[in-house]
């Protein structure tokens, strides 16, 4: 009961008022119950709220392993590692979803889609990577650097935009992407960058 009403409570935090989570646990399904969960942005947010006690488990079995092993930072790396992966899968799950675009859209123009883009549209990119540059440098002392982030980060967006040209997934391969997520992982690293001492 705690486990369920801590989850009920992360998704309000996390997509909004109680309403709309109520919507996303009782969408209809019009499609295969695998297409809703895994196929839809609604579905990879159920998955991603329901993961998160897991990924907490996951942090303590690390932990207790490393600790039990004699590492000095076993809670620090061990929450690092998870929090990359928990951080980032999702919102680069829901980047390869089929878009709604005719065709593979290729655009090389930097900054004439930013002008285009809503508020969601720019907060969610600026967070596709943010995790990775938040914990990446206390996980990895040789990330401790922010234009060692910046390099990773554009490389894993240039990765998924050009995924996403090639398997056709009918979204636009955007330049502003790719800065908008560089951007993100910049900012976070930045907001870490106090802890950064520690980790060397």
């Amino acid at each position: 009961m705690i486990v369920s009403l801590a989850i009920l409570g992360a998704a309000i935090a996390v997509f909004g008022p109680a309403d709309t989570v109520l919507k996303i646990l009782y969408m209809p399904i019009r499609r295969p119950g695998w297409y809703v969960l895994v196929g839809t942005f609604n579905g990879v947010a159920l998955i991603t709220v329901a993961a998160l006690p897991f990924a907490a488990l996951a942090v303590w079995a690390l932990a207790r392993r490393r600790s039990a092993a004699g590492v000095t930072s076993a809670w620090q790396m061990s929450l690092a590692e998870v929090g990359i992966v928990y951080g980032t899968v999702p919102w680069v799950w829901m980047i390869m979803l089929p878009g709604d675009e005719a065709g593979a859209v290729v655009s090389l123009v930097p900054l004439r889609d930013l002008l285009t883009m809503d508020t969601g549209q720019i907060v969610g990119n600026l967070l596709v990577f943010a995790a990775l540059g938040f914990l990446a440098p206390l996980r990895f002392a040789a990330l401790a650097s922010v234009p060692r982030i910046l390099a990773l980060a554009a490389g894993c967006s240039v990765l998924v935009e050009a995924a996403q040209y090639v398997l056709r997934l009918d979204r636009v391969s955007s330049v502003d992407d790719v800065l908008l997520n560089t951007a993100g992982a910049g900012l976070a690293a930045l907001a870490s960058r106090r802890w950064w001492r520690a980790t060397a």
